[in-house]
């Protein structure tokens, strides 16, 4: 644990160990197998790790925090002008053509009004059978469309999917090293890879699968061999979930938006991703953030911008206190409610006010 001075005295008044004590409680009781809490609040941090997670560098699954990070290391290449928001995905990805899919741009991709789904039709057969993270792109080129683009919000792992892979065809360089160039090494991420990187399995914290995600096989015995803790699923490094990382490291990503330095993206790209791009009348996104996270808020207004996560995760940064929060677990999101990430999360927002 680290723990400066200053804000220990705020603890020992009923401030932030009330987030530390839903984890540690829940740690205890055998509701979640690991959790990591992160909060920084000015140059003050309190950075606690619970059950099988020993030290806060312990190394996560981080789910859909994986989005904004696939979308920071896309908008390297806009800072090169290489393409523009109003650019129809077409334009890089020429068979992405028909049924109105030549007039989804790359903004609608970031903001999730672009009409693609979240997940394929065929996702679980393409996982059973260890498909390549190409034939997802294929199907996502070719998947029909919801709604025309622009018009509702739906949320859409297969858009940021698509954004990635018009990342890879104009850097000419694989995602995960992309990503590692652009995100991970110039703001130190150390303990952060798209996918299972250099770091061995054994070394990852395992999820607990039982009443996870559809898409993840909801714990299902016979999806052993693709769900969260498959090799196969942690070496595919999807962009919109397949990023692992540690609590400080998220932390580290968040920092580079709440006080940009221009070590990965210049200050006004950080800007321009954490501004609200969607129409009144639509919920609230930024590129790749959700906003409003803190405290539960989402798309409800505010400064802050973040994301959670299905593995059980959740990070934000609130410009207003200059805080930033992170709360990474093994349970899934959807096993409990409340879950602890959101319990420990709201008293992190009640004690800095």
């Amino acid at each position: 644990m680290v723990l400066g001075a200053p804000l220990l005295a705020a603890v020992k008044t009923g401030g932030l160990e009330a987030a530390a004590d839903v984890l540690a409680g829940a740690a205890a009781s055998g509701q979640i197998h690991a959790a990591s809490l992160y909060v920084r609040r000015g140059e003050r941090v309190l950075a606690r790790s619970f059950g099988a997670a020993k030290t806060s560098d312990s190394i996560f699954l981080l789910a859909s925090i994986s989005k904004p990070i696939s979308v920071a290391a896309l908008m390297r290449l806009y800072e090169k002008g290489e393409f523009g928001l109003d650019d129809a995905i077409r334009k890089f990805i020429p068979e992405f053509s028909g049924d109105g899919r030549e007039r989804i741009t790359m903004r609608q991709a970031l903001t999730h009004v672009s009409g693609l789904p979240d997940q394929l039709p065929q996702n679980a057969k393409l996982r059973a059978r260890h498909a390549p993270l190409s034939e997802f792109v294929a199907g996502a080129i070719r998947t029909p469309l919801l709604f025309a683009p622009g018009k509702l919000y739906s949320y859409s792992s297969m858009a940021i999917l698509l954004a990635s892979e018009v990342a890879q065809r104009i850097s000419g360089t694989s995602f995960p090293a992309l990503v590692d160039e652009t995100v991970y090494r110039p703001l130190g991420m150390k303990h952060s890879a798209m996918g299972q990187g250099r770091f061995k399995l054994e070394s990852l914290m395992d999820c607990q699968v039982e009443r996870a995600a559809p898409e993840s096989g909801s714990g299902d015995p016979t999806t052993k061999t693709w769900d969260w803790n498959s090799p196969y699923w942690r070496k595919l490094g999807v962009p919109w979930g397949g990023a692992h990382g540690s609590a400080p490291d998220v932390a580290r990503f968040l920092g580079g938006f709440l006080h940009p330095a221009g070590k990965a993206l210049k200050p006004e790209t950080v800007r321009l991703m954490i501004a609200n791009h969607n129409t009144p009348g639509l919920r609230r996104r930024g590129l790749g953030f959700d906003l409003g996270v803190r405290a539960n808020q989402s798309g409800r207004g505010g400064k802050n911008f973040g994301h959670t996560g299905s593995t059980g995760t959740l990070c934000w940064a609130d410009p207003a206190s200059d805080t930033i929060c992170v709360v990474l677990t093994t349970l899934p999101a959807r096993a409990v409610s409340p879950h602890p990430r959101d319990l420990a999360s709201d008293r992190v927002a009640e004690a800095v006010g």
